[in-house]
């Protein structure tokens, strides 16, 4: 049996094994030891839940509660040897300093003018997200005190309000994390999330700050007069830190931007962490209330709270909040909940949290006129519990509300709410794409038509031609039209580069910021100065600065994030009208080749895109003025051959009829009568995986009848919608690469675009055989790339359409009823054009 120590003779150091000590009966190495074990288990764990997306602080609460009575402390004489009771203090204190400068980190994220700026609607969500479950919350406190041992020996309004504020709380950092993860934190769902977590947040601490003004040592015998001076006091050092700390701190930041004398104003701060600490301790209300509200009170904008945070994050979530979650697992015996009532009691917590807030939520979200699914997607994730609902628990267990029985169900209840967070999120939210295609926001109501564009460029020279682009597809009527501007910017080692990292991204991702602009925004800027004034076209610019194996990532991100209907994307040649000297015409010529990587870069854009794609090859039309004038006259020409890529051309073609500067010419080829009628086609995979040298086609299902009234449908609202500006002809044609070749050729044409079909007709499907040069581009949009004779530029479509997304590099084409040769073909057979199905 292990000797009961008495706290006061425990040493800090020992004398080593030499001298017969064992560093397990001193305080700091047993500490580091139980850092280590705590550390080693959480990150296992954590990369276990990976796959799952759970957050981390799941993985240390789980690690805890593993390394604690519930598992392996059942085996006494480790309990005894790891964590002896003497040790908890030393372990608690040192969590205590992590958890006091996380909630300061808390606090330093939290900006209240952007909780103000989201305004009534998260106000809404947040005070009935609180409401609801804090009532329900009292419901089953007065359920659990009849029914749990020994829950009646604390006061009964404490109680109330404990168990009251552990349901109804939302935890705002883990919440972040989540959003995080599931690239959720800008859209329109996370930013409400975010707003209405962080009013929670605030409620939930003073709301905490009474529990804990209430609770007093547990006992509830005290005078009501010393919950309502704790109270006072703890008003008082709000009002003080708002009045006098805030301006302080406001010229502490100011001067703490310069690096000179950067260190004593950090260290300044770190300093009155612990000293606002001390203050709310002082007044009876919990330490870490007051390292909160002072970082409520340092200025978000500039530079000295990113350094802050930079100087204490690591250290603070990597090493010593960790802890913390390891202890409250320590405290956490599942075995003292018995029988089937106890469990039955559990089930009852969860069930109440759950439904209290997921409903509270979802109703008044609702009501605000929130869509119903992003609403469910909020009442989800307002659910979160974890870190603010541990601390709140141990806080209870120390003050003695709460006993070991009633601390496991809620720290299970906590557990549980947090980890159904995620999967269920992506359940529903990514079920729910916004507009993706441009044939939604053409057949939307004119109050929400707002087209969205994402522009990559990879530098100065892109920016005529997507000027020219964005312009020609403006509406001069009621379309609104948002450009997203992201310049490419290829991550390398040098330092000069690690910067800019440092200054365009956040959380990983590049966000959209009006400050630091580069060189070539500016120019952008400058470029853009008319169409502010026309007030139709509204422009953001940001860096994406990424390798090039994961610039993929960061377009997709951002398009998701912004909501983007399209994403246009630079072809990796690039040609320009240049003079010859030697005979005095223009000749079109390679100018520039930004190299094979890029094109990865847009092969992997075109497959994993969360919306339609285009892909611009400029061949000079773009050589206008850097600053253009507001109308540009264009002429560009739809080739149409059928399919959702050509349809989505001509949806495309639908917002630049609106433009009166645009002149749209529409080539609709269509098949001769005898290959309408039998000879249909069979395409066979090719065993080129990169499918480099073969285009690809989509693998889906595909009923002919229904795509040929699609095309029919939508040739004929075209044509309806077209004004005098827009001439329709169609071709029968032997030969489609020679016709194709000739519209490219005869210098008609600004622009020509084209759908890449990947559902290709019978005369499209005919190309297959034909060796690819660009195969990303598709068979016309190749032709048309390839061929030196071409002057016009092109652009090529590609409709996002989910069960189209899986395609396939085919290579030989066969006539229906010809045999295909099963040494030539892959495990699959073929491709038939105008079946149903993959044959």
């Amino acid at each position: 049996m292990h000797m009961a120590l008495n706290i006061t003779s425990i040493k800090a150091s020992s004398n080593g094994v030499w001298q017969g000590d064992n560093p397990l009966d001193y305080a700091f190495p047993l500490l580091i030891v139980q850092t280590i074990l705590v550390l080693a288990v959480s990150r296992s764990l954590a990369f276990l839940l990976k796959p799952l997306r759970q957050p981390k602080v799941i993985a240390e609460i789980v690690g805890g509660v593993l390394l604690g009575p519930s598992a392996l402390g059942r085996n006494k004489s480790y309990l005894h040897r790891i964590f002896p009771s003497w040790s908890m203090p030393t372990l608690e204190s040192v969590a205590s300093i992590g958890l006091l400068f996380f909630l300061f980190l808390v606090g330093l994220e939290l900006d209240l003018h952007s909780i103000r700026r989201s305004g009534r609607k998260a106000f809404c969500i947040a005070a009935v997200g609180i409401s609801l479950p804090f009532i329900c919350g009292i419901g089953v406190a007065v359920i659990l005190r009849k029914t749990v041992d020994g829950a009646d020996k604390a006061g009964f309004p404490q109680f109330l309000v404990f168990m009251g504020v552990a349901l109804s709380i939302t935890a705002f950092p883990v919440l972040a994390r989540i959003l995080a993860e599931l690239k959720l934190l800008t859209t329109r769902v996370g930013e409400t999330a975010m707003a209405a977590a962080a009013f929670n947040d605030v409620a939930a601490w003073i709301l905490l700050a009474l529990a804990v003004a209430l609770a007093g040592d547990g006992g509830g015998h005290k005078s009501p007069l010393v919950s309502v001076w704790v109270l006072l006091s703890g008003l008082g050092f709000v009002v003080f830190m708002i009045v006098v700390i805030r301006p302080a701190m406001k010229v502490v930041s100011r001067k703490g931007e310069n690096d000179a004398v950067d260190e004593i104003y950090v260290c300044l701060t770190l300093a009155g962490v612990l000293a606002c600490g001390f203050v709310t301790d002082l007044i009876g209300i919990h330490s870490i209330f007051g390292a909160f509200v002072f970082g409520l009170t340092v200025p978000k904008n500039g530079s000295f709270a990113r350094r802050l945070m930079e100087r204490i994050e690591d250290f603070v979530l990597g090493l010593l909040l960790p802890l913390y979650f390891a202890s409250s697992g320590l405290k956490t015996d599942v075995t003292t909940i018995r029988g089937g009532a106890a469990w039955g009691l559990l089930c009852l917590v969860i069930f109440t949290a759950c439904a209290g807030k997921i409903l509270g939520t979802f109703v008044v979200a609702m009501f605000c006129m929130i869509p119903a699914r992003e609403s469910l997607t909020l009442a989800v994730l307002m659910n979160t519990k974890g870190l603010v609902e541990l601390i709140v628990l141990n806080i209870g267990k120390e003050k003695k509300v709460l006993n070991d029985e009633m601390f496991a169900i809620l720290v299970l209840m906590a557990l549980f709410t947090t980890f159904m967070t995620t999967p269920i999120v992506m359940s529903i939210y990514k079920a729910a794409k916004t507009q993706r295609k441009l044939g939604d926001i053409n057949s939307l109501s004119s109050k929400v038509n707002e087209f969205r564009v994402l522009a990559c460029i990879h530098g100065p020279n892109n920016i005529p031609s997507i000027i020219s682009f964005i312009e020609s597809s403006r509406s001069t009527t009621k379309s609104l039209l948002k450009l997203f501007m992201v310049h490419l910017v290829e991550l390398s080692e040098r330092s000069s580069s690690i910067t800019m990292v440092q200054r365009a991204h956040k959380n990983g991702f590049p966000f959209f910021s009006r400050s630091h602009r580069d060189t070539w925004q500016d120019r952008l800027a400058g470029a853009f100065q008319g169409y502010g004034q026309l007030g139709q076209v509204k422009v953001r610019s940001t860096t994406a600065i990424s390798s090039l194996s994961t610039m993929n990532e960061d377009i997709c991100h951002v398009a998701e994030d912004k909501r983007v209907t399209m994403i246009i994307l630079p072809f990796h040649k690039q040609w320009r009208m240049e003079m010859d000297e030697d005979n005095n015409n223009e000749n079109c010529r390679v100018l520039e080749n930004v190299g094979h990587e890029w094109r990865l870069v847009n092969q992997r854009v075109l497959k994993n895109a969360p919306c339609s794609v285009a892909v611009l090859v400029d061949r000079g039309c773009g050589n206008l003025p850097q600053t253009p004038s507001p109308i540009v006259a264009q002429r560009v020409c739809i080739i149409f051959f059928g399919g959702p890529d050509d349809r989505e051309a001509l949806e495309l073609g639908k917002k630049m009829i609106e433009h009166p500067a645009v002149k749209v010419r529409v080539v609709r080829f269509v098949e001769k009568d005898d290959l309408m009628n039998g000879n249909d086609t069979v395409l066979s995979f090719s065993h080129d995986e990169n499918g480099d040298k073969s285009y690809s086609f989509s693998t889906a299902k595909m009923n002919h009848q229904k795509e040929k009234e699609l095309d029919e449908k939508a040739v004929g609202n075209f044509r309806s919608k077209s004004n005098e500006m827009v001439e329709y002809v169609e071709k029968v044609s032997e030969n489609i690469v020679e016709e194709v070749i000739v519209i490219g050729s005869s210098g008609d044409y600004d622009l020509i675009i084209v759908g890449k079909g990947r559902f290709p007709s019978n005369m499209v499907a005919g190309l297959a055989e034909r060796q690819a040069e660009h195969a990303e581009l598709g068979p016309i949009g190749d032709v048309l790339t390839s061929s030196e004779n071409v002057v016009s530029s092109v652009m090529v479509i590609q409709q996002h359409d989910v069960a189209s997304v899986d395609d396939a590099p085919v290579y030989k084409v066969h006539g229906k009823h010809d045999k295909v040769n099963d040494s030539d073909s892959s495990h699959k057979v073929g491709i038939s054009i105008s079946n149903d199905n993959v044959v």
